[in-house]
């Protein structure tokens, strides 16, 4: 059985040549189902709006995975204790500080939940990201109490600090295992 993997972008979208376009081609290559839908207002988003949107998306497409880069990654904090979902597995990519964006001002600030609804979990950051220090980025990790990889100099890990393909991505996602929780 295929797993389903949706694929939530942050601000402005994450079109070709971004990572997360290349993961949804790489993920269908290996016979996952993937949902990689345009969140509504991307420019200058509406967390209601979104998290209608998202909601629906997870009701309908009923994802085993889901991968946030940015802006997705807060909109994932204020959804999650409200949705009655497990998933196998669930990505952080490039969360951002909680301090107020401009362009996207009803994101935050953003709740720390300590329920991300997902059996493994894995945030991703960078040691140069301009939307988190590597020191908010740890401190965010033992707040959620989950897996982390730090990438070196990977800035916000989109095309303008230099990512097209991001392997590690698909790889961690395509590992089987699935660490379940120790009782």
């Amino acid at each position: 059985m295929s797993k389903r993997v949706l694929i939530l972008h942050g601000l402005s979208g994450s079109e070709y040549p971004h990572w997360q376009s290349h993961l949804a081609s790489d993920l269908i290559k290996e016979n996952y189902i993937v949902s990689f839908p345009e969140l509504p207002n991307k420019n200058s988003p509406n967390l209601q709006e979104w998290k209608t949107f998202v909601k629906k998306e997870i009701d309908h497409f009923k994802p085993d995975i889901i991968v946030c880069h940015s802006l997705a990654n807060i909109l994932w904090f204020h959804i999650c204790d409200e949705l009655d979902i497990e998933l196998d597995k669930l990505m952080l990519v490039a969360p951002v500080r909680n301090e107020e964006l401009k362009e996207a001002k009803t994101f935050f600030p953003y709740p720390e939940s300590k329920n991300l609804r997902a059996k493994e979990i894995i945030m991703a950051c960078s040691t140069n990201d301009p939307y988190m220090s590597l020191e908010e980025a740890i401190s965010l990790q033992s707040k959620l109490n989950i897996g982390m990889k730090i990438m070196e100099n990977a800035g916000h890990i989109n095309p303008s600090a230099g990512f097209g393909k991001l392997d590690c991505a698909l790889d961690w996602i395509k590992r089987e295992e699935v660490c379940e929780k120790q009782g």
